[in-house]
């Protein structure tokens, strides 16, 4: 999983009018189902009026299973607060991916949004 700020999920989708926070969900969604045993469809799906409250769900169970958070809250998060529950989501797939091993003299990886 690539690991990105928790400003991006909160902060961009209100300059790019949403479009961003469509992005995010796409990109997060595909490292998901890379190491996740469930499948979250496509997410084309998030645009249909009652649908996007199953995908929402089935999105949930897969940061659980990634990171450990709970399915419930991290449903209610993203259902309800939008942007400030997604920049938490992001915080916690972050908290999942292990740290990067650094040599003595290297240069400090950058973190990319």
């Amino acid at each position: 999983m690539k690991r990105r700020s928790p400003a991006a999920p909160l902060l961009l989708p209100f300059v790019t009018f949403g479009i961003y926070a469509l992005v995010w969900f796409a990109k997060t969604k595909n490292e998901i189902n890379l190491v996740a045993p469930s499948r979250i469809p496509t997410t084309w799906l998030v645009i249909l009026p009652i649908i996007s409250y199953w995908w929402l769900w089935k999105f949930a169970v897969g940061v659980q299973e990634t990171t450990g958070f709970s399915r419930a809250g991290a449903f209610w998060l993203l259902l309800l607060l939008g942007p400030i529950g997604a920049a938490i989501v992001q915080d916690s797939l972050n908290n999942s991916v292990p740290a990067p091993i650094l040599r003595a003299g290297s240069p400090q990886p950058a973190v990319s949004i």
